[in-house]
Parts: C-alpha cells; structure tokens; sequence
C-alpha cells in the first residue's frame, strides 16, 4: 500500500512525534509498504493516512476527510492528545478522534483517559528500541549514576531528579546526567543555574544517537520524572537496554512497566524519588530486582513486536473504512 505519516515535527527534528515517524516508515516499508512523511496533508493520493497527534494534525485530518473520505485513518494519540489538549482545546482533538478508523495508544491504559465513544477503536502498539548491551564495567569514577533523557520542558518535568539529589546524604555518590534539548530559554538557564547550583547534576545538552547509546551502556540507573507520558521510547530503550528505572507513578509509565513495578515515586515528589535514589545506590538486591523487571518487559519492545502492531492496525482500519463504504 501507499502510506502517508503525517507529523508536526519537521525533518531533522529530534522530537518524540519524528522519531516515531521515521522508526514507523522503516518499520512498515521492511513489510513491504511505500510510505513518506510529511508535515502536512493537500490532497495527495495514498491506500491509508497515519497521523500523530490529534489537536496538532487536526487541519490534516480535515482535509483528507473532505477531499479522500474513503482513505483509512490511522491516529496516534500522544501524550498531550490524552492528558492535555482533548481538555483544552477538546472540539478539534475529539474531531480528529472521530474522524479515525483506528486510534493508536503507546501504552495499555489508554482506554481510561479518552472518552468511552472512541475506545473501541484503540489499538495498542509498543514503542520499540534497539538492543543495546550494558558495558560490564562501567566507567563512573566512583559515582552512582542515574540519567535522565528526554527534552527539557514541563511535562517531563526535568529536573527533578535534580532536585532530589540536594536531598541526599553527604556520603551519597549520585551522580545525574540530563541529556536533553531544552524547550526554551527559560528551560535552559534553569539547567545551566541548576548545574552551577548543583555538584550533583550535570546537563550535557541535546546528544546524538550514538552519545545516547552510550549513556544507556554505562548509566547505573535511569529517572523517568515525567507528569504525562503517552508512552515513552525512552522506557523502551532502558528496557532493551537492561537499564533499572526510577518512574513517576502516571499512566504513560505504569501501562509500560506493570503494576507490579518497584520503582514508581509519586509525581513531583523528589523527597520521593531522592529515597528511591539512596535504596538503588545502597541495596544491591534491589537495584536488581528492578533490573530483572525490566528484563521481564523488555521483549514488549522489539522492532518485531512493533511492527506487528502497526500491520495489525492498517488492517483494522482498511477494514473499518471498507465496511462504512459498503
């Protein structure tokens, strides 16, 4: 089939939205699809339309249902679609959910944050990661290190393990790296204010896949502090990578990990987190409770899985849109 992945993201962003993009039309063109991304949607002929992001694809969407209304539409709802935007701004989000066949959800909790009409039309797919092997002796220089990936902004709520690290014992040697690109000015002088403030916490700016790799291979554990997630890739690849996580307790992360999970702290609670940091840095058995958890989940983050997914929503929604044509 002819596919279009539309996403807000424009090319060489290293958002979320674009590496899920790409990481898609890999995945669906290995199964034989010819696919292309885009920004935007004029009419161009295609057998089915994938779009990420209900609120900011909606004019999209739009048009592909008045100029190919008998075009499936695959939607991938994004953590802000699920716990933002359907609020504040619910007209143009729940448009999009109902101009859908088939919404995609990143984690197995969707269904209870999206209105009860349009649950029927989920379809879970994982997120995926490559398998990245741990280095066996990492070089730390003594420290404990715990990382911290993802762009600086608020809904990720980036430093807060930052701030947790303050509120360790002197003895502690927990180290925090945050890699990311910070959303604004105001996200970058707090991290630059933070590391001037904090001996504890390093900001290494925006890294490359291959930086990010290796920060995976030799980190002791990684936070996930996030207030909304629709899923993170960066759990995929902590898991894949064997890497421990410490998780704020929000749907995004327990529809990834379980329920049974060791490692959740309350959101914004970095009293919380800084005692989950003290008993990894100093309870070997739980730090590898946590890493054979993560071991446990890990195959629900193979490219195979995902693609598996994906195929399995274009036939639902080819399906759906056939039915209605009927």
């Amino acid at each position: 089939m002819d596919i279009i992945v539309i996403t807000p993201a424009p090319p060489g962003s290293r958002a979320g939205n674009r590496a899920t993009a790409e990481r898609w039309t890999r995945l669906l063109q290995c199964a034989g699809h010819n696919v292309r991304i885009a920004t935007d949607y004029n009419g161009e002929r295609c057998d089915v339309c994938i779009a990420l992001h209900a609120w900011r694809s909606h004019d999209a969407i739009q048009v592909l249902r008045r100029m190919r209304p008998e075009v499936p539409l695959i939607l991938a709802l994004t953590g802000t679609d699920i716990y933002h935007h359907q609020h504040e701004f619910p007209i143009p989000s729940r448009a999009s959910m109902a101009a859908s066949d088939v919404l995609i959800g990143l984690h197995h909790l969707v269904y209870q944050d999206i209105p009860e009409p349009f649950r029927s039309k989920l379809v879970t797919v994982y997120q995926s990661a490559d398998k990245i092997e741990r280095s066996k002796a990492p070089v730390t220089n003594g420290h404990f290190t715990a990382c911290v990936l993802g762009h600086l902004r608020d809904e990720k709520d980036s430093l807060r393990a930052a701030k947790a690290a303050r509120l360790l014992p002197s003895a502690s040697q927990v180290q925090i790296l945050c890699a990311g690109k910070p959303h604004n000015k105001a996200w970058q002088a707090d991290a630059e204010g933070e590391m001037q403030a904090n001996p504890r916490f390093r900001w290494l700016g925006e890294l490359g896949r291959n930086e990010t790799a290796d920060l995976l291979r030799t980190a002791d554990i990684m936070v996930i502090s996030s207030v909304m997630e629709g899923g993170a890739n960066v759990v995929s690849e902590a898991c894949r990578a064997g890497l421990p996580i410490l998780a704020s307790d929000i749907p995004g992360n327990r529809g990834l990990l379980g329920d049974g999970y060791e490692g959740y702290f309350a959101p914004k609670d970095e009293r919380a987190l800084a005692q989950l940091l003290e008993r990894a840095e100093n309870d070997p058995a739980y730090l590898q409770r946590l890493t054979e958890q993560v071991a446990q989940v890990s195959p629900t983050f193979t490219p195979e899985r995902e693609q598996a997914g994906l195929l399995q929503a274009l036939d639902v929604a080819v399906r759906r849109r056939k039915a209605l044509g009927e």
